[in-house]
């Protein structure tokens, strides 16, 4: 017996469909017999999961029929899903192809990363002044992790979500949820494409880790809300040209 192996797409959304139930009804096929809404939805939720975790990856087709298969649905459930991906700007359409998970956009990204700049500037703000020791010393040791990590053989993946925690733990605190959903949205579509193609680099990232140590500086010697959101919106923007070519940064 095969132990620790991941979830097929299809027990997935089982899985997810016993979850939101009490009292499963079963159709002849096996499958729970609840509404295309509800169908669509947890396509869509696993469909999401797997391109932003990077299972999916650019290019990767997504085939209508097979995903209907191994979902034990209908193929109007399936379609639903990856036109709401498509609205996302997750999976695109291409002539004699059909739905595959969107490549890097180079226009797109900068889009993401001016807009999370400007929202994960305003939640630090925010969060900053009820952040509590024991928060900061949380951001000080992941932020350690990160610079050990240009010491010790350095792994852009593993980089990436250190820095995700990071902030994560610097905007905890913000009570406005609008800006921090909004916020999540942008900072996962920028991972997906960080994912693809612009991975980060020992050297770009060795400066934002000293920018990490002054924004954690400026919270715990209560620096102005504002000045915090400069410095932390100018961290994110400085990410951004980072991992962009100068070409087109400078367009």
């Amino acid at each position: 017996m095969v132990t620790g192996a991941a979830p097929t797409l299809c027990e997935s959304v089982r899985q997810a469909r016993s979850a939101a139930v009490g009292s499963p009804v079963i159709n002849s096929g096996g499958f729970l017999r609840t509404p295309s809404a509800s169908k669509s939805r947890l396509v869509y939720d696993e469909l999401r999961s797997r391109i932003l975790d990077g299972r999916y990856t650019a290019g990767y087709r997504l085939v209508l029929t097979v995903l209907a298969k191994e979902h034990g649905v209908s193929v109007v459930p399936v379609r639903e899903a990856v036109r709401r991906l498509q609205s996302e700007g997750l999976v695109e359409y291409r002539h004699n192809i059909g739905a595959q998970v969107s490549g890097v956009d180079l226009s797109a990204y900068q889009d993401s990363m001016e807009s999370l700049a400007l929202l994960e500037g305003m939640a630090t703000a925010l969060s900053a002044p009820r952040l509590t020791r024991s928060d900061l010393e949380e951001a000080t040791a992941i932020n350690d992790e990160m610079r050990m990590l240009l010491e010790q053989g350095f792994d852009s993946s593993v980089y990436r979500d250190l820095n995700g925690r990071f902030h994560t733990v610097l905007t905890s605190a913000c009570r406005n949820e609008r800006i921090l959903g909004i916020a999540r949205t942008e900072a996962e579509r920028v991972n997906m494409i960080r994912r693809s193609g612009l991975g980060f680099s020992p050297r770009t990232s060795s400066v934002s880790i000293a920018q990490h140590d002054h924004l954690i500086d400026l919270i715990r010697d209560g620096a102005p809300t504002d000045e915090i959101e400069h410095y932390a919106r100018e961290h994110k923007l400085a990410s951004m040209k980072n991992h962009l070519p100068e070409a087109f940064t400078t367009e």
